[in-house]
């Protein structure tokens, strides 16, 4: 039986996975992404066009598998990482999601995003916005993140990035 992934379940998804961002619960976040997903930002290459390749090219955020993101999530999780303790606050918000193409029990879905951030050591609140570009995949009977292509637009930000940050 093949199910197709809806523009209502991709909704749900994003929603969630921003949800728990928000509020790090980076367990269950961890759980929405495959074994073998990839999580980019690449960086722009000029005004006009990102780079293609993070195996080659510069990245702002690249890991490759969940096993590096859960790395990632030990780190901002432990307290010794200075850039990232005590944590920003954040919230997320998500408009404009469309599937792009589904084919079969994959969906390449696209959005639009804002992140605002405030920054308790530095009083100070900012904010990062740009688009997704998931693909999400039937796994087990849940819909899972195979891939996420996070093009940030207002790529000269006033603070460092971070996984829950953009």
């Amino acid at each position: 039986m093949t199910t197709t992934i809806t523009l209502d379940a991709a909704q749900d998804l994003l929603h969630r996975e921003a949800h728990l961002l928000d509020t790090w619960q980076f367990d269950a976040w961890l759980d929405l992404y495959l074994p073998d997903a990839e999580f980019w930002m690449p960086a722009w290459r000029d005004e006009v066009s990102t780079t293609q390749d993070p195996d080659r090219e510069l990245s702002l955020i690249y890991y490759r598998g969940r096993r590096n993101l859960e790395d990632r999530v030990m780190r901002l999780t432990s307290g010794h990482s200075t850039a990232s303790w005590p944590p920003a606050r954040v919230l997320h918000l998500i408009s404009n999601v469309r599937i792009a193409r589904s084919e079969g029990q994959i969906a390449d879905v696209c959005s639009a995003f804002v992140c605002h951030r405030h920054d308790t050591r530095m009083n100070r609140t900012d904010y990062v916005f740009g688009r997704y570009e998931h693909r999400l995949s039937f796994e087990n009977g849940n819909i899972r993140i195979a891939r996420k292509k996070i093009i940030l637009l207002n790529d000269v930000i006033a603070t460092s990035s971070d996984i829950y940050s953009v």
